[in-house]
């Protein structure tokens, strides 16, 4: 059993000079540390530029629709002269039926850019949409119901370029 013994510490003292400790010097942590910090550096700045590229593009986005509205609203006066000239004709001579024809195109284009007319006549009265600038009592109608509009509202989408003007019964 003694030898058993003896033999158990060779080879513990064998192993123990066959496997060194392994210990980090200065300059290896050193060089960990300051790539440490460059990655984190640059994973940061990926970071960043990321976000950039998505908030720019965010306002890209919401420029062509702001911009489309305004040039939409300084054409809608010229749609409502249109109308008014159609509607106060006299006789329909070719004249007339030009002005028409003008209209309808102008109806088509503002179609083709998404645009709506808020519809008012008969509908219930709706703050977000209408601009009540008169106010009747009517029995025969019912309880917040447009019975007459002054001037067209349009809206693309959810987004109101002009309010309706109208009158509103009770």
């Amino acid at each position: 059993m003694a030898t058993k013994k003896k033999e158990e510490e060779i080879k513990e003292e064998v192993t123990e000079e066959v496997t060194p400790e392994v210990t980090e010097t200065e300059p290896e942590n050193e060089f960990e540390k300051k790539y440490n910090d460059v990655n984190e550096k640059y994973m940061r700045t990926l970071a960043e530029y990321d976000n950039y590229r998505k908030r720019t593009i965010k306002e890209k986005e919401s420029i062509y629709p702001e911009a489309k509205a305004v040039v939409i609203e300084k054409f809608l006066p010229v749609m409502d002269n249109f109308q008014r000239a159609i509607d106060s004709a006299e006789n329909k001579d070719g004249f007339y039926e030009g002005v028409v024809m003008l209209k309808k195109q102008m109806d088509d284009v503002l179609t083709a850019l998404g645009v709506e007319k808020i519809k008012s006549v008969g509908e219930e009265f709706n703050p977000e949409l209408h601009n009540a600038v008169m106010h009747i009592d009517d029995e025969e109608q019912g309880e917040n119901v447009i019975v007459e509009e002054f001037q067209k509202g349009y809206k693309i989408g959810d987004r109101v370029i002009r309010h309706s003007m109208v009158k509103v019964a009770n």
